[in-house]
């Protein structure tokens, strides 16, 4: 049976691969036959050294992990691992464009251990601080090993290839990968679901650090919010891993011909607006019952069974007052069964289908 389910695998899988200059590479991509996705650049934060780093690697001949591409109908290559590698190569050699394809200045080097005479090198430029001729010609010779999937292949392998590769190890965050995943498979949905992340309403309830919204937790709650609430809680159930059934619902609703984007963000927007408007930011902290008051850091079981609870309500909860609600927080807090649910060491997969529920309950008065 297992090697029946191999063979068959393999069967969806067709591969290549060999070694390319950095001139073919640079003019494949200036040609528009190497897409190498510039909306992804802001999920990848390199240093100044770390891109030197990479340079001088190339220049030392250090060998460079493989670049994987997957081969599209029209011939181009879609970069599925490797991006942050060609985006510093082609940034250093003055031809990196930004979404808007618009042309980026050419990088600056910085001194390095092995070579500090790379400070203030760039590629090209008037003053004595330009790579020479010879040595551009000798960079743009070195090879990068290229691992090509070919369009023969199952539509989804690149979509698992690129969550592989950048889950086991890497420092992507998982809404980074997917909004990856997301510019790949369905552009309007990540713009769609990005413009909801940054509702002011949305953030101010949120309150997160700056660091949790660089690694774009902000866009993973959304994406929760608009998968969990329309969601048969009984699904959650069925699976060991919360992060990858949500990245499998995202996909399934950007494959759909019936998600209806302007209702969602209807429902959306009202349900943050309300909940800023009688509770502000404390409405995802937890209520201490000594000092009467909520307090602490933002709490993911909160906004749960809250944000939730409320955006099915959303008809009948916007006329409630804010000390109404406040009432019905404050007995939310008081559930045993919530707060049974809600403490350190649960299994996701047997709190959310718990608390969901009860926060409907909740706040449909």
């Amino acid at each position: 049976m297992l090697e029946q389910e191999i063979e068959l695998k393999k069967n969806e899988i067709s591969t290549d691969g060999y070694p390319m200059s950095l001139g073919e590479l640079s003019s494949l991509y200036r040609d528009g036959e190497l897409d190498i996705h510039p909306e992804f650049q802001r999920f990848f934060r390199w240093t100044h050294l770390q891109k030197t780093k990479l340079i001088e690697s190339i220049l030392l001949g250090i060998p460079i992990p493989s670049i994987f591409v997957s081969q599209r109908d029209d011939g181009v290559w879609d970069v599925v691992d490797g991006l942050q590698r060609l985006s510093t190569i082609f940034e250093f050699m003055g031809i990196l464009k930004d979404e808007n394809n618009d042309l980026l200045e050419s990088s600056t080097l910085v001194a390095t251990e092995y070579l500090p005479s790379l400070e203030g090198k760039k590629w090209e430029s008037s003053d004595s601080n330009s790579f020479s001729s010879s040595l551009r010609l000798t960079f743009k010779r070195e090879k990068l090993d290229m691992k090509i999937v070919k369009k023969e292949s199952d539509e989804n392998v690149k979509y698992e290839l690129f969550q592989r590769l950048n889950t086991l190890g890497s420092k992507l965050s998982d809404q980074e990968v997917r909004n990856c995943l997301l510019v790949m498979i369905n552009k309007p949905f990540y713009r769609w679901l990005k413009d909801l992340s940054i509702n002011n309403d949305f953030l101010e309830t949120l309150s997160l650090p700056e660091r949790m919204v660089e690694e774009q937790y902000n866009m993973e709650l959304a994406l929760r919010f608009i998968i969990l609430r329309q969601l048969d809680v009984k699904e959650i159930k069925t699976t060991q891993d919360l992060g990858a059934f949500i990245t499998e619902k995202m996909i399934e609703f950007t494959k759909s011909d019936s998600f209806d984007y302007d209702k969602e963000s209807e429902i959306f927007t009202r349900t943050f607006k309300y909940l800023n408007d009688v509770h502000g930011d404390k409405v995802f902290k937890k209520y201490n019952f000594e000092r009467t008051q909520f307090q602490g850091k933002f709490l993911l079981s909160a906004f749960e069974s809250v944000a939730i609870g409320v955006g099915r309500n959303i008809e009948t909860i916007e006329s409630k007052s804010a000390s109404e609600f406040n009432d019905k927080l404050i007995e939310l807090w008081s559930n045993q069964t919530f707060i049974a649910k809600t403490g350190s060491g649960i299994n996701v997969t047997s709190r959310v289908p718990v608390i969901i529920p009860l926060g409907e309950k909740m706040f449909s008065f």
